[in-house]
Formats: structure tokens, sequence, C-alpha cells
């Protein structure tokens, strides 16, 4: 016995690591802060800069698609040159293209720095969890580690917007960019003292062709959505998705052929991985929607300052955080796949609160009560989710699956933006076009079809009882939008919980019947707190569904 206890007291994690958890922490709150930063400066940079519905997407957009893009990329970088190096110079990106982003002068200059922000974003987010896995070799240990990483990718989609509002609320929108300064100073300073350095001496080389096919065959389908919600179907459109499906199959034939792969494909052969990965592409594009519209409707809508609206999205946090905290006690008792969907079916309630939202002030309550369930069902795909992909491979594959369900978490929350974004621009285009009052001149029409924003604008240039109609029918579409974008997120939660009901109920309740991985010598154990289930987790094929 004491042969066994002897090498767990080595191996448990001091003060040092604890710090430098603390230090990490802060870097992926932003990250993911990041996503939402825009949500309540954006009207405030269309009356600025006055981009384009189309410009205006991809100002959101951009920064997630680059994120994910990468992820991948990065991960394997990392292991080259060290993943302490890499989240130093990440963060040193970070820093720069957040200034660019707040002194931008043109939707385009924004939209590179965006692009910019997400590249570097990418650098941060793996070398973190890497690094946690190498501070943290104690089994649970490193389950509170890794529960509190996911945590804070979580809260930082949920508090982005309340500290927008407060920076709204006394500065100017680039204001909303520069709060990434400081905070990434933090682990540029600290990492070379709390935080150990980590290279995998058998890391393959990185191929540059797989890095370009990966994003060939994302960016493309991306663009043939974004155009069919502005303009309807159209043969660009399509092959624009059709191009992006056929570098999809020529990525995956390439992966196949190489020794060491971007993306080693056969993991997912297994079911549960697979399923992973659905249930966080999937969940998080069924949150994102609202959560990216819910601002927007508390400005527009609502007619609140940024500061109200930030502070009417604090229930929202609140109810990720305890979702996200309670996710691992009832994983002790019951299997993940039935936490999942039980939280999955609380979002509908969600849902339908934020569906029925009036276009005025008295729908501030039922959007921002909405958002908060919508909030806590969704905790346990972000808290399992990660876990389960990690815990899925074999342990030599562990820090390709964790970067590989990362992946798909904020391509999750990237596509949520797209889809459901160009859904609600879609509809309130529709909409404006019935309701905006008639005879009013075509260059104040153009506007208001454009944006809410932009009919902000008209509407200060035409007589006031024609700008007041103008404004009512901007924002009875626009909430029109917003309950189309609800109901369509409200599906993605239905197809969700099925996902996770198929190929996630054979896995058992963590701690249930099998004892956790041992780490092995690599320093790189399993990841996450389904280590106990993964062995289950990795004895179902795709193929046996």
């Amino acid at each position: 016995m004491s042969s066994n206890t002897a090498p767990a007291v080595e191996l448990r994690a001091g003060p040092r690591e604890w710090f430098g958890l603390l230090a990490l922490l802060l870097p992926v709150t932003l990250m993911t802060a990041d996503l939402g930063v825009l949500w309540l400066a954006t009207p405030y940079l269309t009356a600025d800069l006055q981009p384009t519905s189309s410009q205006l997407l991809w100002t959101t957009d951009l920064y997630g698609f680059m994120t994910c893009g990468f992820l991948v990329v990065m991960g394997t970088l990392g292991d080259r040159i060290g993943r302490r190096r890499l989240l130093i110079l990440g963060s040193l990106g970070v820093i720069a293209a957040s200034v660019l982003a707040a002194y931008s002068t043109s939707p385009e200059m924004l939209i590179v720095a965006r692009a910019l922000l997400g590249v570097a974003g990418a650098a941060v987010l793996p070398s973190t969890l890497s690094l946690i896995i190498h501070m943290f070799k104690d089994d649970r240990q490193r389950a509170t580690a890794i529960a509190t990483w996911v945590t804070a990718l979580s809260v930082g989609i949920a508090i982005g917007p309340v500290i927008g509002g407060v920076l709204l609320e006394h500065w100017w929108w680039g204001s909303v960019f520069l709060m990434g300064v400081p905070v990434m100073l933090v682990p540029v300073l600290l990492a070379p003292v709390l935080l150990p350095e980590y290279k995998d001496p058998g890391a393959g080389r990185l191929d540059l062709a797989s890095v370009v096919l990966f994003l060939a065959a994302i960016l493309p389908v991306v663009y043939g959505i974004k155009k069919f919600a502005e303009h309807g179907w159209s043969l660009a459109n399509l092959a624009a998705i059709v191009i992006g499906a056929a570098f999809t199959v020529v990525f995956v034939r390439r992966q196949n052929s190489l020794e060491t792969p971007l993306l080693d494909m056969r993991l997912f052969r297994t079911r549960a991985f697979t399923g992973a990965l659905l249930t966080l592409l999937f969940g998080m594009m069924a949150l994102n929607g609202v959560e990216y519209l819910v601002p927007q409707y508390l400005l527009v809508a609502g007619e609140l300052t940024p500061l109200a609206a930030g502070l009417w999205l604090l229930p929202g946090a609140a109810g990720l955080i305890i979702g996200s905290q309670l996710t691992p006690v009832l994983a002790k008792r019951f299997r993940p796949a039935y936490v999942i969907t039980a939280g999955l079916v609380v979002t509908l309630i969600g849902f339908w609160l934020t569906a029925v939202a009036g276009p005025d002030d008295s729908g501030i309550v039922p959007a921002a009560a909405g958002l908060a369930v919508i909030m806590f069902g969704v905790a346990p795909i972000s808290v399992l989710g990660t876990a389960l992909a990690s815990g899925a491979a074999p342990p030599e594959k562990a820090g390709a699956a964790s970067a590989t369900g990362q992946t798909a978490y904020d391509l999750g929350l990237a596509f949520g933006i797209a889809v459901t974004g160009s859904v609600a621009v879609a509809v309130y285009r529709s909409g404006i076009a019935d309701t905006a009052p008639a005879g009013i001149p075509a260059a104040a029409e153009e506007a208001a079809r454009d944006t809410v924003g932009g009919a902000a604008k008209a509407a200060e240039s035409l007589p006031q009882d024609v700008g007041e109609q103008l404004l009512t029918a901007a924002r009875e579409a626009f909430t029109s939008g917003f309950h189309a974008t609800a109901w369509v997120s409200a599906g993605m939660a239905v197809l969700t919980a099925v996902v996770a009901l198929v190929l996630l109920r054979h896995i058992p309740a963590i701690g249930a019947g099998a004892a956790p991985d041992a780490a092995p010598e690599s320093g790189e154990p399993t990841a996450g707190p389904a280590s106990a289930a993964s062995a289950a987790a990795r004895e179902e094929p795709v193929t046996s569904a």
C-alpha cells in the first residue's frame, strides 16, 4: 500500500501550479469573451463605421472561424516550439490585434483586426489546456483544473457583454477591445515564473498543405450560408458550399495518407468521440445564436443603456456558472448523455421565453430570464463534451482529442452566429421591407433595410413622425428575426439531445464501473473528469450505433 501512495504524493500539484492555473484562466476567459465583445457595441460601431450587413456579419463571425481553423495547427506548433513559448507569442499577438481593432477607422480594418485576433487566440487556447494537463498529474487535481478551465471558457461568453456594457457606458466602442491588453499581459509576465515549458520530442512536422485545406473546407461553406441569408439561393452560393465539401474530402484523404497528420481521422471511428464533437458543435450553435442577439434586443427593443443591458445579462452568467458547477455532481450519479439531454430539455423553456418577448420594454424580463434558463441548460454540454472528447481517445491521443474538441466548441459558437444571425438578418430585411413608411427617400429605405443601426441613423434625417414610424417598424422587424432565431435554436437543441442519446448513452456515470486510466509516461494523461468512463467510451465504434 505504501509503495502505491508515495508516488501519488509526489504527483500532487503545489501552490506554484495552482497560481499558474489562475494565470492561465485569465486569457482563456478573455478569448471567449471576445466572441461576444461586439454584441453590445454593434449599434455604436455600425453608426460610426457604417458597415454593410455582410461586413457586420464578417466582423462578428471571423474571429471564431479563424480561431477554430487554427486551433489544431497551433497545437501542433506548440509541440514543436514549446507550449509556454507559444502562449507568450499568442498573448503578444492578442495585445497587438486588440489595439488595431480598437482604433479601426473602416469596416475592412476591423475585419482584419478580428481575423488576427482569431489567429492569436488559437495560439493561446491549446497552450493553456496542454499546459494544465502537463502541470496536474494527479487524477483528481487534473479533473478539477480542467473543469475550471472549461468553466472559464463559458464564463467568458457570459461576462463579455456585461464588461462591454460598463465600458460603453463611459467610453467609445473601441474600448471593449482594449480590455484585452492588461489581461494578456498577465501570461506574458508570469508565464516564465509560474509555468513549465513543455515540448513533445516526437511531434511531427507541421503540414502546411493540411492547414490550407482545412481552411478551404470551412470558409466557402460559411460564405455560402451568409450569401444565402442576404440574397437567397444562387448558383454562386451553392457552388461555394460544394467547393467547401470537396475540400473537406481532399483534407480527409490527405490526413489518412500522412504519417503525422494535422488531424488523426481514426479518432472519429470512436462512437463517443464523434458523439462528443457533434454534441459540442450543435449545442454551441443552439446557444450562441440567441446569446448573440439578446444583448442587441435589450438595446433595440428595450431601449436600455449599455450598462443597464449588461446588468440584465448577469442572470445569464449566473445560470451558466451554476449549471457548470452542478454538472459534475449530477454526472457522478447519472450517465453523461442523460445529464446533457435533461439540460437541453430545460433550454426549450428558455427558447420559448425569448420567442414570446415583445418589441418593446415589456420583453426585457422574458428575454433576460430566457437567456438565464438557456445558459443553465447548455452548461452540461460545455463541461462534459470537452471531457468526453478527451476521455474517448487512447491516452497517447488525448492531446489531439482535446484540441479537436475545442475546435468543435469554437466552430459551434461561430456557426451559431453565422446560421442564426443570417436567419435573423433575412427575417429583418423581409419585415422592414413590408412595414417601412411609404414615401421615404430611397437612401433612407436602403439604410433601414440593411441594419437596425442604419434605420436609427436614417430616422434622424426624416420628419419626427415619419422617423418614429421607421424606428417602430425596425424594432418590430428585428424582434421578428429574434423570434425566428429562438425557434431555430430550439430545433438545434432537440437535434443535440438526439445525438447525445444515440451516441453517448453507453457511457456510464463518471466514476461508475471503471477505474481511472493511468497516466502515460509521456506526462500527457487522459484529460477531463470523464476519465473513469473513458475505457467504455473507447470500446464503442461509430458503426455500432
